[in-house]
């Protein structure tokens, strides 16, 4: 029984998270991606600044245990030539006095010095990490720059891919059948270029018959005005016929009577 129940749990959530997939918005969850990147991206500058203030408190350490190791060596110097001149005074009691001193700081500074080779080798290791850290938020850093360029390049593609699909939805619809009764837009397109087809032809039949007229007309014209050439260049020829034969009887000689 408890198996069948996490089979079909687990085919529940296969299924609502297949559809919360299909339904999300991709721009919501660019976002919240984006968003997600620069979290990690804050938790990890986080990180590395503490391992860089590790790095820095251990070197100030150093730089003070350093100081304490160098104040100590002339301590040191200082008690064992004081406890010498003791000694060439006769004075034996001082004399043991600042020997002990001397002891006591030497002891001192070997302590020191454990603690400096010791935050040595912690401050070597600190800015070892403080690199590695330095290194990883640039790489992320770069990383994050080159998400958020992808990002703007993917919103592009998505507006783009919306107009698209609206696009062509506009286009099924209008290549859709309305209803029935309703014809087609590409049926109408059809008809009404049918319309304007003939009524092109009709145009054009109706100019080629006023053209023709027009060129009877102007050759009748040219025909009238050759004819009145030809009258004219027969009366100066004296080839006129209503004219010709008074021209020649006048042109005839008189016979003198006997």
């Amino acid at each position: 029984m408890f198996k069948l129940l996490n089979k079909w749990w687990k085919y529940l959530t296969a299924k609502l998270s297949g559809s919360f997939e299909a339904n999300a918005d991709p721009k919501v969850q660019l976002e919240q991606a984006i968003a997600e990147a620069q979290q990690q991206h804050k938790r990890l500058k986080d990180q590395a600044a503490n391992v860089i203030a590790s790095q820095k408190q251990a070197e100030i350490r150093l730089n003070g245990k350093m100081t304490e190791l160098e104040k100590l060596n002339g301590n040191a110097r200082q008690a064992l030539i004081m406890a010498a001149d003791a000694q060439k005074a006769g004075d034996t009691a001082k004399a043991a006095q600042y020997e002990s001193a001397a002891e006591t700081i030497a002891n001192q500074l070997i302590q020191v010095e454990k603690d400096v080779e010791s935050l040595k080798t912690m401050v070597y290791e600190s800015t070892d990490a403080s690199d590695q850290a330095k290194a990883a938020v640039q790489q992320n850093s770069r990383l994050l720059q080159e998400k958020l360029a992808q990002k703007s390049k993917l919103l592009s593609q998505l507006e783009q891919a919306k107009m698209q699909e609206e696009m062509n939805a506009a286009m099924a619809q209008l290549s859709e059948t309305v209803g029935d009764d309703v014809p087609t837009l590409g049926e109408v397109t059809e008809k009404i270029q049918a319309r304007y087809a003939k009524a092109k032809a009709s145009a054009e039949l109706n100019e080629t018959s006023v053209q023709s007229r027009v060129l009877e007309i102007e050759q009748a014209t040219a025909n009238v005005e050759a004819q009145s050439r030809l009258s004219q260049l027969r009366a100066e020829l004296g080839l006129d016929p209503a004219v010709a034969p008074q021209q020649v009887q006048a042109a005839q000689p008189t016979t003198p009577e006997a």
